[in-house]
């Protein structure tokens, strides 16, 4: 059978959307091999063409791609027959995988209370893990309050029919009651009112807060957490909403919990006196964070907005949801990049990097003094908790861990060269590039608007919404370079290599970036583009 020809004839049916809009900006290629920092595509003649690779899997790869000692982990695991598919059962492995992570987390934040551990297959996957137990939590927090407002009330109804206790004037005034009802009647008239009130109260659905420029994923809830409207606007009717925060106006924060917060109102008896008082109503679910907005453009949350955050979500009982999906793992210099920020979450996730770029893995953790256990009956996953994804994490905790954290420190400082390398282009082209921002090996180049530009080619690009994406084709095409711009903001390049990056790709990255500056200063989007101009 001619494979090559039967691929050719065939429909396309895996996305072909997608496949076009690659092909259009010249990403459309097929790479048949990774290993370190470097994908491999064939030529014409079927040989092996290298491509540096600083997309490394949206963040997934910073061990390095085929990293020797996860494969022969892999391997061992297969050989031996390891169970994948063992549900409801005993997990020793997740186990030591959850401690093995509460000893990094208890290390970083300085703190010795327990994270409990929920494991899923995917970064969004956890995001919703973490809505759902915050969900969980607040209406079995409403519960409670039910049950505080009906003793209320009996209390009152008790004192009223003892005789030691009344509606006073001023009471039955605020609320219409008749100034000659008796006693246990004008009660009982001011105890439907506030039934009639707090049950619309007690039935509001849940609000989150979130950062303007946050992704947290595209499955059905945590869409309406991603900031991007083109991502959440077709799905808004589907979950929860939000209330998405400036990062640069933290006294949003106030505005938001004036404007949205909830109350219920409680009977209560005092010195011979039936009066009302206000409950606060757990409307705010959870906070979503990103230490570093990766789709949003690389953004460093900034540490006196962390604490804003820290201190408002405390005042208010909110709990923090720290998403560490794709800048924790290592890649920053610590496994969680939160902690150098100084913010604690009340829940982590992490994914990517976590399966060691083989297994597909994540994980949510929740501190004890938040902890449901009933999630652990209402929530499941078939494939999370698995031993072969159990033992990749466990192996990725390893390498991290070994010499003393030697994989942090050279996250750090390939970080810092890639950064100097990014920064000098900067410097060059200061009518093209706008800002270099991120930490560690979580990077962005964010290019100015090119929508103004005196080339009609190059306007062109820019008004096509794909302007990032003929950069990164300009680079994959001339200079062998991997890379995407993020998804919410076009303009911004991110580079998320490995530990394993090699100066060799640090200097390919900087001569295809100078190419493509000069390419935008000569106003030349022909060549930008390439045979796929728009």
């Amino acid at each position: 059978m001619d494979t090559k020809n039967s691929e050719a004839d065939a429909p396309e049916l895996a996305e072909p959307y997608l496949r076009e809009v690659l092909g259009m900006a010249g990403l459309a290629v097929e790479y048949v091999r990774a290993e370190g920092n470097t994908l491999y595509r064939r030529d014409e003649d079927g040989g092996e063409i290298s491509v540096a690779d600083f997309a490394g899997g949206y963040g997934s790869v910073l061990l390095g791609h085929s990293q020797p000692d996860i494969v022969r982990r892999a391997h061992d695991l297969l050989d031996a027959g390891t169970p994948v598919h063992a549900q409801f059962s005993r997990h020793p492995y997740a186990n030591d995988l959850a401690a093995a992570l509460n000893r990094i987390v208890h290390r970083e934040l300085r703190t010795t209370e327990p994270y409990f551990a929920i494991f899923g297959n995917s970064g969004a996957e956890a995001v919703e893990a973490a809505v759902k137990h915050a969900e969980l939590d607040r209406v079995m927090r409403i519960a409670s309050l039910r049950e505080e407002l009906e003793q209320a009330t009996e209390a009152a109804r008790s004192a009223v029919a003892a005789g030691t206790a009344a509606v006073p004037d001023g009471v039955r005034t605020r609320h219409g009651i008749a100034a000659d009802a008796d006693p246990v009647a004008a009660l009982e008239a001011l105890v439907e009112q506030l039934d009639q009130d707090n049950a619309a109260r007690l039935d509001r659905p849940p609000l989150f807060l979130a950062l303007e420029g946050g992704f947290h994923g595209k499955l059905g809830m945590s869409v309406q957490l991603t900031h991007n409207e083109g991502y959440r606007a077709p799905f808004r009717a589907l979950a929860a909403q939000a209330r998405f925060v400036p990062r640069d106006r933290p006294e949003t924060l106030k505005e938001i919990y004036a404007r949205d917060r909830g109350v219920v109102r409680v009977p209560t008896v005092s010195d011979g006196r039936v009066d009302v008082v206000e409950r606060e109503f757990p409307v705010f679910c959870a906070f979503l964070v990103e230490p570093i907005q990766g789709e949003g453009g690389i953004h460093v949350l900034d540490p006196a907005f962390a604490e804003a955050i820290q201190r408002f979500c405390e005042e208010i009982d909110c709990p923090v949801v720290v998403d560490e999906i794709q800048s924790g793992m290592g890649r920053t210099g610590t496994l969680l990049a939160s902690s150098q920020l100084g913010l604690r979450g009340d829940y982590y996730v992490l994914a990517k990097t976590l399966g060691g770029g083989i297994a597909k893995a994540s994980v949510m953790l929740v501190r004890q003094t938040r902890y449901r256990r009933d999630f652990e009956i209402v929530h499941s996953s078939t494939f999370a908790k698995d031993s072969f994804s159990c033992g990749i994490a466990l192996k990725v905790l390893e390498l991290l861990e070994a010499d003393d954290g030697a994989r942090y420190r050279r996250a750090t400082e390939r970080g810092a060269a890639l950064r100097a390398m990014l920064e000098s282009v900067h410097a060059d082209f200061p009518e093209q590039v706008k800002e270099v921002r991120g930490r560690g090996l979580l990077l962005g180049l964010e290019f100015h608007d090119q929508s103004g530009s005196a080339s009609a080619s190059v306007r062109a690009l820019a008004d096509s919404g794909l302007f990032g994406y003929f950069l990164a084709g300009r680079l994959l095409r001339e200079h062998r370079v991997r890379t995407f711009p993020t998804a919410s903001a076009v303009n911004t390049l991110r580079f998320e290599p490995s530990v394993e990056l090699p100066d060799e790709h640090i200097d390919r990255l900087g001569t295809g970036l100078r190419d493509v500056c000069r390419l935008l200063r000569d106003g030349d989007g022909e060549r930008l583009a390439g045979a796929a101009a728009p």
